[in-house]
Formats: structure tokens, C-alpha cells, sequence
């Protein structure tokens, strides 16, 4: 099992960095169309025709695995292990011209987040882990690094992000946020995966969304489990299917979840 989930994340880390090369050629350009889902978030052609491409790459690696999208229906699969794409993290970001939007590849068995990738294509960096194996770090041409969340101790020592003010008020969890901001020693909007790139390289102690998909999180858990953090959802609970999500360097998660009014325990923590 942990060579086949090796095998599948050395594919996924050279398919992430096609797939933001494919976003890279309509990135900051005029020439494609955005269109709005029933929830009226925005998609692109982009969106659409990098999974698409991802979609077959898969299946031609990997006949019997399921795929699960954003953009596209599910592809079923016999194998146990589950793909879980999102070519664009960040699109209003991307549509906007603004470099810090993601390529997120997620690898479950049996409904376990195993493995996770993010690549920032316009920045040229990566982050991926496989539980069990550690987390690393690819910044442009350099070879991998370890990835490892940072040693801040306190929230008022922390840098905390999220990706959109507007969805705590939507959520009725804007005194939360608040919360947050006003013990932390500094808080920005640096947010969709770029965030949890930043905790899982230790730039950053804590991201927190209160609303988020499966395509968003299953990525995102063994990065920052790998890389010696927490990730729960806002019950704190270690889940990639709550809807929700915070991301924290550990050493903060128990002031993070008290702040929130939440009882910390020992959820979310790497074994």
C-alpha cells in the first residue's frame, strides 16, 4: 500500500505542474470567458479544460481509481483510492490577475485523506506530503525541502489569513473572525490554498475558512499533518468533509480553538 500511495503522488506532483502550466496560458490574458455556477461562484475555460486534461491523465495512469471534481461528474473506480481535483483554486483570484491562486490534487483510500499536492503556478512553488512520509517544499527550480510549520507559540505572536471576510458574515461567524484578528499580531487575506501553503512552510501560524468543499480540503489535510500541524474542522474535529477548516502550526490550535469557544483536546494533531 505505501508504494502504490508513493507512486500515485510522484505522479500527482509532475501532474500538478502540468496542469498549472496549462492555467498559466490563459492566466492574466483577455481571452476567455467566465461564466456563473448555480451558487454563483465564477468558473473559467480554464477551470474547465485543465481537469479535463487532468481527468485523462489519471484515468491513462490510473484506470481503476475514482476521480471526483469540481468542474466534471465523478468517475467511479474498483481500486480503493479516490482523485480529488481542483484545477483552480482561487479562481477569483486568477480571473483578477492575481498570482496566488492553486492547483490542488488530493489522494484518498477508503475515504482516508493519504496524500495531498498544492502548486501555486504563477509563483512557481509547491508544497506536497504523503502520511507517513513528511511534507516537502519545491520553490521554483530548487530541489525539495523539507516542509515544516513554524515554532510561534502564541496568537499574538501569529500571523492568521483566510481567504474572504464576506463569508464569515454569510456564515454568521463574523465575531469569530474578529475574535481572531484582534489577538494575532497580524491578519491578511492571503488566502484559497496559498494560506495553508504558508502554514505548512511555516510563514504563517493559522488559516481558518468557514466555508470550504471536499476538492478544497482533501489536499490540504496530510500537507499540514505531514508538516507538524493541525487541521480540524470548527468543531475540531480532524476532517476533510465538514465544510469548514482550520489550519494551525499546532502550538496555537488550543488558544485558536478557545478562542473560538471551542474545547482544543488533542483533535487534528499529527500521530
Amino acid at each position: 500500500m505505501e508504494n502504490e500511495i508513493r507512486n500515485r503522488l510522484e505522479f500527482a506532483v509532475k501532474l500538478a505542474e502540468k496542469a498549472g502550466e496549462n492555467t498559466l496560458k490563459f492566466f492574466q490574458k483577455q481571452n476567455f470567458e467566465v461564466e456563473l455556477k448555480a451558487d454563483e461562484s465564477p468558473v473559467t475555460v480554464a477551470d474547465k479544460g485543465t481537469e479535463k486534461l487532468m481527468r485523462e491523465w489519471i484515468s491513462e495512469a490510473f484506470p481503476q481509481d475514482e476521480i471526483l471534481g469540481e468542474e466534471w461528474p465523478t468517475k467511479p473506480g474498483t481500486s480503493g483510492f479516490r482523485w480529488i481535483l481542483d484545477p483552480i483554486d482561487g479562481t477569483k483570484a486568477f480571473i483578477h490577475g492575481v498570482p496566488l491562486y492553486g492547483t490542488l490534487i488530493g489522494l484518498t483510500f477508503e475515504e482516508k485523506a493519504v496524500a495531498g499536492v498544492i502548486r501555486i503556478p504563477a509563483l512557481n512553488e509547491c508544497v506536497y506530503a504523503a502520511l507517513g512520509s513528511g511534507a516537502w517544499y519545491v520553490n521554483g527550480t530548487e530541489g525539495p525541502v523539507p516542509a515544516r510549520v513554524s515554532n510561534v507559540r502564541t496568537l499574538g505572536e501569529s500571523l492568521i489569513l483566510t481567504t474572504e471576510e464576506k463569508t464569515f458574515y454569510q456564515t454568521d461567524r463574523y465575531e469569530n473572525w474578529k475574535a481572531l484578528m484582534l489577538r494575532s499580531r497580524l491578519a491578511r487575506n492571503w488566502g484559497d490554498c496559498y494560506g495553508y501553503l504558508l502554514v505548512a512552510t511555516g510563514r504563517a501560524e493559522v488559516m481558518v475558512d468557514p466555508e470550504m468543499s471536499i476538492w478544497d480540503t482533501a489536499a490540504l489535510m496530510p500537507i499540514i499533518l505531514e508538516a507538524g500541524g493541525t487541521f480540524t474542522d470548527w468543531k475540531n474535529e480532524p476532517s476533510y468533509t465538514s465544510g469548514d477548516s482550520i489550519a494551525t502550526n499546532g502550538l496555537v490550535h488550543a488558544e485558536v480553538m478557545e478562542t473560538l469557544g471551542v474545547n482544543a483536546g488533542e483533535a487534528g494533531c499529527a500521530e
